[in-house]
């Protein structure tokens, strides 16, 4: 049970939530919190003007709502709003928007009643999850649109997914014992003006974001082992005078995942030794492509940007993101624009475009192996049946190579795409949510990738019959990939395998093993 409101909610709480189906609870002092909010706002907002309580909304602000509409006013917001088109977002992506708008609410600043975040944090553990649609907010005075179709959801009207299907929300409000939220002063404006749907979406993002790393640091791995590269270029040596944590980390891995490889070559006993160096020109390269040689160099930045992606939108997660703020500690009410979402847009910005670059190496390791020409080990293709008449690998590359292309299209920023709307009172804008959601696609696709790049990785295994010659790591993944995608020979349709793979890899992280002496200095292995 993850208790929210108790302490900062973490990745890894979120992730237990989102795949692991764990339940949440509320902590009962920040409920009391929520409720004192909700009982200050009644008492500090009576003959007073005040923003989304007894006025109309945005540039709309300065016409004043009369006490018998006030209550009305709220459900005019969500139902005006709730005008989302596009892609129905998955229940997971809706599960995380509904989690992370708990989080904010429960923080105790919002003026609401007790009542919203005790229905939301039932949706949540009943998995009855509000239609949200991908296309609609701007990411200023939050996620409007998105939020909306949260809010109505909430009001017992639209449609809600529940037990994988699309079901009218009263209809299952009214199986379940639910009761719809009641408007008690601004409910309405307090779901539907935030970053949580922006926010959501990204902390899926960066989970996927972590698997997805590990996965492209386990197969780069993959591939210089299978091409007998030497161990320098991830050694701890050549890289500790680069001052990176990323870089420093990622020939850790490497080191760790190699460990006790009989394919990985040493310099010093190779070409530092003078009974190996007797020609005047090597068939061998003296140093590697740079798609195999500069995995740290390359990877580093996209770690370390995960990582700081992470600070950030855990930091907003946990943030009041709504407009005004009820501060019941100082006794006012305080108008500003904390719904705006440029930290989470820049943010998913930074992450798509490490993840585009990702995904690029991983292509140019994959036209590595495939080009005969390159490598000069493998057949093209990495065929393995008769070349000419069999085609290997051939097809599947077209697939690699046009899906990080459409990465880098999309890795143009959102953040600097601000368009002026709502009669321009929001005249520069985060476009958050557009930017979480296309670096959730360039992830996607970038699994895509590297679940062909693995099968290309297990084909050249065969191919050279090396098996035994792999470490305890890597031969873990061989084994793992190869119970779902069996070496072949013969020509035949790939897509529900390579399917597969991909689901695999999206799962988890590989596991690796350290070494003995890692193990012992960290006092246990752990998973990478």
């Amino acid at each position: 049970m993850i208790q929210v409101g108790a302490r900062t909610l973490t990745l890894e709480d979120f992730a237990e939530i989102l795949f692991n189906g764990e339940k949440v609870e509320l902590n009962a002092s920040a409920v009391e919190k929520v409720d004192a909010s909700h009982q200050f706002l009644k008492n500090f907002s009576s003959h007073k003007l005040i923003y989304g309580i007894n006025t109309g909304f945005g540039p709309m602000a300065q016409y004043k709502v009369s006490e018998n509409n006030v209550l009305q006013l709220q459900y005019n917001l969500i139902r005006s709003h709730s005008s989302g088109s596009g892609n129905l977002m998955s229940a997971r992506l809706g599960l995380a928007v509904m989690v992370a708008r708990l989080n904010s609410l429960v923080q105790g600043y919002s003026g609401i009643h007790p009542e919203l975040v005790e229905l939301l944090k039932e949706l949540i553990n009943k998995n009855v999850v509000p239609c949200i649609y991908e296309h609609g907010g701007v990411g200023a005075s939050g996620d409007l649109v998105q939020l909306a179709h949260l809010a109505l959801g909430l009001i017992g009207e639209g449609e809600v997914i529940y037990e994988d299907k699309v079901q009218p929300t009263a209809g299952v409000f009214k199986k379940l014992g639910i009761k719809p939220l009641s408007i008690y002063i601004r409910e309405g404006i307090s779901v539907i003006n935030g970053t949580s749907a922006m926010t959501g979406i990204g902390m899926l993002n960066i989970i996927q974001a972590k698997k997805l790393l590990q996965w492209s640091i386990m197969l780069s791995a993959m591939t210089n082992e299978i091409m007998e590269a030497y161990d320098d270029h991830f050694s701890y040596e050549l890289n500790i005078v680069k001052h990176h944590k990323g870089q420093n980390h990622i020939a850790y891995l490497f080191r760790e995942i190699l460990n006790e490889s009989k394919m990985i070559r040493s310099r010093s006993e190779h070409l530092y030794n003078p009974d190996n160096i007797k020609h005047d020109v090597f068939e061998d390269k003296v140093q590697e492509y740079y798609s195999l040689r500069c995995v740290t160099q390359v990877l580093g930045p996209v770690y370390d940007t995960i990582c700081n992606t992470e600070k950030i939108v855990v930091d907003e997660l946990n943030s009041v993101n709504d407009n005004p703020v009820v501060d019941v500690a100082n006794h006012n009410i305080f108008h500003g624009g904390n719904f705006h979402g440029d930290y989470v847009a820049l943010e998913m910005d930074k992450l798509k475009t490490a993840i585009t670059k990702l995904s690029m190496l991983s292509e140019r390791q994959l036209n590595y192996l495939l080009n005969d020409k390159l490598n000069q080990k493998f057949p093209p293709f990495v065929n393995l049946g008769v070349l000419g008449f069999n085609f290997g690998m051939q097809g599947m590359q077209f697939t690699a190579t046009s899906t990080v292309a459409e990465n880098q299209t999309l890795s143009f920023p959102m953040y600097v795409h601000s368009i002026p709307n709502n009669n321009d009172n929001q005249d520069i804008v985060s476009m958050g949510c557009n930017a979480a959601l296309i670096a959730k696609k360039v992830i996607d696709n970038s699994f895509e990738v590297i679940a062909i790049q693995a099968v290309t990785i297990m084909q050249a295994i065969d191919y050279l019959e090396c098996v035994p010659r792999l470490s305890p790591n890597t031969q873990a993944i061989y084994k793992e990939v190869r119970k779902i995608f069996p070496k072949f020979i013969e020509d035949q349709p790939r897509y529900k395998e390579m399917e597969k793979v991909k689901n695999y890899f999206e799962k988890a992280a590989p596991v690796i093993i350290l070494s003995a002496a890692t193990a012992s200095q960290n006092g246990t292995a752990v998973k990478s």
